[in-house]
């Protein structure tokens, strides 16, 4: 069979023939009277063969020493194979990413492509003041895809380069909810208390209702960051875990003073006196829980809390009674 003839049946070019000829791959076993190429079926075979293993990522080469190398064994370049392409697929996927980032944000020419790219960059940059330049910049420049700052966010380890990045989520709104709400539910615990913390700056009623969805989460810490923020805007609902963490002396004293701000409603200052007393009665019998309980009474204003300071003056614990002697003291004083 002659070369155009392979080349038709085969699928492999004329010109490609010649070449696996001149590297000794494929050379046709016999001529022609007029001196033209002649495959014989081996010859085709060994094509057919040939293919199939470029098709694998084998390099020219690599498929003349498989062929040709009986001691070749096929497993070490497999495995190669399979690491670049790993590599290939992860780099392949990391510029579909930064692709479609760019596409998000709509440019309006290459001046502003350019400008997403250099500020995409730095936000992977190993400086950290180059990452928080990036963060702060995202807003007033063009802006950077929310997905990007997001990422960044849940990764940042830096804690100036963190803040910065919760800003700038924070200017973004409900654009960047959804996927922080992703963050809450990931493996890794460092994630899901950046999700929480980066929610917690966003001022809207979307992250307030992730917030309290966040009081169930099965981590502890995105529950006790979730109560610390909804104290902060109001929500009744925080009031159990912020309690929780002034007798477990878990950021008690942000605890004590997110009470103090629910208890600025005097409809609420009630039932939070009520039940830190209880839990002073009933909830732990710890001296320096009941000590930081007592405490806690301080700021939260109305009878019941006046009625327990005055039973707890002469309460059994020291340190109690003088916490409750004290605060009442300064109670009085104004």
């Amino acid at each position: 069979m002659l070369i155009g003839d392979v080349a038709r049946r085969s699928g492999v070019s004329a010109r490609m023939l010649r070449h696996y000829d001149s590297l000794g791959l494929v050379r046709p076993t016999g001529r022609t009277r007029a001196g033209y190429r002649e495959y014989s079926s081996e010859d085709i075979r060994r094509i057919f063969h040939i293919e199939s293993l470029r098709s694998l990522g084998l390099s020219l080469r690599e498929v003349g020493r498989a062929l040709d190398d009986p001691g070749f064994t096929p497993s070490e370049l497999v495995d190669d194979l399979i690491r670049q392409t790993r590599e290939r697929i992860a780099n392949e996927t990391e510029l579909l990413t930064r692709l479609r980032r760019i596409g998000a944000a709509e440019p309006a020419g290459w001046d502003e492509v350019l400008q997403i790219v250099a500020l995409l960059q730095a936000l992977g940059s190993e400086s950290a003041g180059k990452r928080q330049r990036a963060a702060l910049s995202s807003v007033d420049e063009v802006p950077v895809p929310v997905e990007a700052l997001v990422e960044a966010a849940l990764s940042e380890t830096d804690p100036n380069v963190a803040g910065a990045l919760r800003w700038a989520l924070a200017q973004s709104g409900e654009d960047a909810l959804a996927l922080l709400a992703e963050g809450l539910g990931s493996p890794a615990p460092e994630v899901r208390k950046r999700a929480v913390q980066s929610i917690a700056e966003i001022p809207n009623g979307g992250a307030t209702a992730l917030l309290q969805d966040a009081l169930t989460n099965s981590d502890i810490v995105v529950r006790r960051w979730a109560a610390l923020a909804l104290g902060a805007r109001g929500v009744a609902g925080a009031v159990p875990t912020l309690i929780d963490m002034i007798v477990e002396g878990a950021n008690d004293a942000d605890a004590a003073d997110a009470l103090s701000t629910l208890a600025s409603d005097s409809a609420l200052a009630d039932q939070i006196g009520t039940r830190l007393v209880d839990c002073l009665a009933h909830g732990t019998d710890e001296s320096s829980a009941r000590r930081r309980l007592t405490q806690a009474l301080a700021d939260i204003p109305g009878t019941t809390t006046s009625r327990a300071l005055a039973d707890l003056s002469h309460d059994a614990d020291r340190a109690v009674a003088l916490t409750a002697r004290y605060i009442l003291t300064m109670r009085n004083a104004r």
